[in-house]
């Protein structure tokens, strides 16, 4: 299996108040992926950090393998939801894909 791990921080200009739906918007469109993306086994978005972060918002997904990371990428239904609820709105994306190992 494939993690697939994003922290974002939100473009400074936005309010509080948008902030929040923002942030409510991009996990209602990412989380609305699950059963739609071939290989995409779990995907969960986090908007609820403590003050203690230095981000806003977590993806947390988890893939069969690196084939259906790669297709996820591509795959249309991500494309609209990155296109319009994530890349307007966010000023820094951290990515760390990693490979789980397997539990003998």
């Amino acid at each position: 299996m494939v993690k697939h791990v994003i922290l974002w921080t939100l473009k400074e200009e936005l309010s509080t108040s948008e902030k929040e739906e923002v942030k409510k918007g991009i996990k209602e469109g990412l989380e609305g992926l699950a059963g739609k993306i071939p290989g995409l086994l779990d995907i969960k978005v986090n908007i609820d950090g403590l003050s203690s972060s230095n981000a806003d918002l977590m993806l947390d997904s988890t893939f069969e393998n690196e084939e259906a990371l790669k297709g996820y990428a591509v795959h249309p239904e991500h494309v609209a939801v990155a296109d319009g609820k994530v890349r307007p709105y966010t000023a820094i994306r951290s990515c760390l894909d990693y490979e789980v190992p397997d539990e003998a």
